[in-house]
């Protein structure tokens, strides 16, 4: 067996390893989340139906993003694990393996993107403009997509085997290329023609592939772990691997698509801008959450690594840090939904109707943030262990089985005001149930890890 120097992640102090691993992915998540919102205000000056468009496109880049991200997982956890049991050469096949299988998903997305956006967007609305807006910006997000799935995994990797600054670097470049292009697309600046939400579709694929171009020069010099693509071949029992978390993973970053369809069929039966408010939340509540899933990717490999060497006193330690780090930021969050209602909404270009309908909905979903945050980090440990279904269960169970049923009857009981509020019935099972697995998986797997 190859022998190394330990890894930070089995030997540095865990409260210093998981500021130093989560840190600069916390900060890169910031970036991605401002893109976001930059984004979004741009489109919103085009007019508030190009805003209603890229909202109702936001399901499928969702879906998209969670494939990409979740068989990225599998790999993060995967190659984290093989590293802490000193199996190097299964590390290097995970990592090849891992970026085959997002060659693969993006071929797939490019299929879906050429023939399914327009039916689409026919299913929420038959105004011709709202659905050619739709569809062209779906289209080109999909089509284009090979730069997204290859740097969520290449990133991944990096984060897998203790590298946080790379990844950091990597997104940051995307995103700042993209709210630097965005308005000269949208707007036509430098003599370009304004192209609306055309032009926001070619800035996001642009700065994609800006991060990917980057991301694969970083890998290429990693020096944990070494990866030749060209030699790779899908080897079964790898594959099996990466998707007993990946797939939990996906179907876990999916469902929050069904229910964003779900709730949109719901609040555009109040009214357009009903969705627009729920596609403007969205963009900000990324601002508090992307941190807090950038401490989730600090968190996973290191509580992965400790597993694969059997330290679970790091483990332990690694989690009670996190949940203080995401319970503060959450707070914060909740705080500033709570008093900042309408100076959020105006970055938007908000109607009166806007703000009638913010005014209530971005406060009474921020009542949720600190039991998701609690959540999120407890879940962590599911996905670090190879456990990933048990993750999957609780999202499938908080989206499917309460927001939208408790949307719907709160819209017909109360009317549009009481749908906001079906977040927060939502998360209080939620964590009931990660807590109950949490000490089940626990009880299971680690505490008896040191004999």
């Amino acid at each position: 067996m190859e022998q190394r120097a330990e890894n930070k992640m089995g030997v540095m102090p865990v409260g210093r390893l998981l500021v130093s691993m989560s840190l600069p992915i916390m900060l890169s998540m910031l970036i991605q989340a401002l893109y976001n919102i930059v984004d979004s205000i741009f489109v919103a000056q085009v007019s508030e139906k190009a805003l209603t468009a890229v909202s109702l496109a936001f399901p499928v880049q969702n879906l998209m993003i969670a494939v990409a991200i979740g068989t990225s997982v599998g790999v993060n956890s995967l190659l984290s694990r093989r590293l802490g049991e000193k199996r190097y050469d299964a590390a290097n096949s995970a990592a090849a393996n891992g970026l085959v299988l997002a060659a693969i998903s993006w071929a797939a997305f490019a299929v879906l993107g050429l023939t399914c956006t327009r039916v689409f967007f026919k299913i929420f609305t038959d105004d011709p403009e709202l659905i050619n807006m739709g569809t062209w910006y779906t289209s080109i997000c999909l089509v284009f997509s090979l730069g997204i799935f290859i740097d969520v995994t290449c990133e991944r990797i990096m984060q897998a085997t203790g590298d946080t600054i790379r990844p950091m670097v990597v997104q940051m470049s995307g995103a700042i290329t993209n709210i630097i292009l965005d308005p000269i697309f949208i707007f036509g600046w430098l003599g370009l023609p304004p192209m609306g939400v055309v032009g926001a579709a070619i800035a996001t694929v642009i700065g994609q592939f800006v991060s990917m171009t980057l991301a694969i020069i970083f890998v290429r010099k990693n020096k944990e772990v070494h990866v030749k693509i060209r030699a790779c071949r899908l080897e079964k029992q790898t594959v099996k691997e990466i998707y007993a978390v990946g797939v939990p993973a996906i179907i876990m970053q999916s469902i929050g698509t069904v229910m964003t369809v779900g709730l949109n069929k719901i609040l555009i039966a109040f009214s357009t801008t009903a969705t627009a408010v729920f596609g403007v939340y969205f963009k900000l509540q990324s601002f508090i959450f992307m941190p807090i899933f950038g401490l989730n990717s600090g968190l996973i490999p290191i509580l992965g690594y400790n597993y694969g060497a059997r330290k679970p006193e790091r483990m332990v330690k690694a989690l009670k840090v996190g949940m203080a780090i995401s319970v503060s930021i959450m707070a914060l969050g909740t705080i500033i939904f709570q008093l900042f209602p309408e100076t959020l909404l105006m970055m938007f270009n908000a109607s009166e109707e806007m703000l009638s309908i913010g005014r209530i909905a971005l406060p009474a979903i921020s009542l949720c943030f600190i039991s998701a945050g609690i959540s999120i980090v407890l879940g962590a440990t599911f996905q670090s262990t190879g456990d990933g279904f048990l993750s999957m269960i609780t999202s499938i169970t908080r989206q499917i089985m309460f927001v939208l049923p408790s949307a719907w009857l709160l819209g017909k009981a109360v009317g549009l005001d009481g749908v906001w509020y079906s977040f927060v019935i939502a998360e209080f099972f939620s964590l009931i149930m990660t807590i109950f697995f949490f000490r089940w998986e626990y009880n299971k797997k680690i505490r008896s890890l040191a004999h």
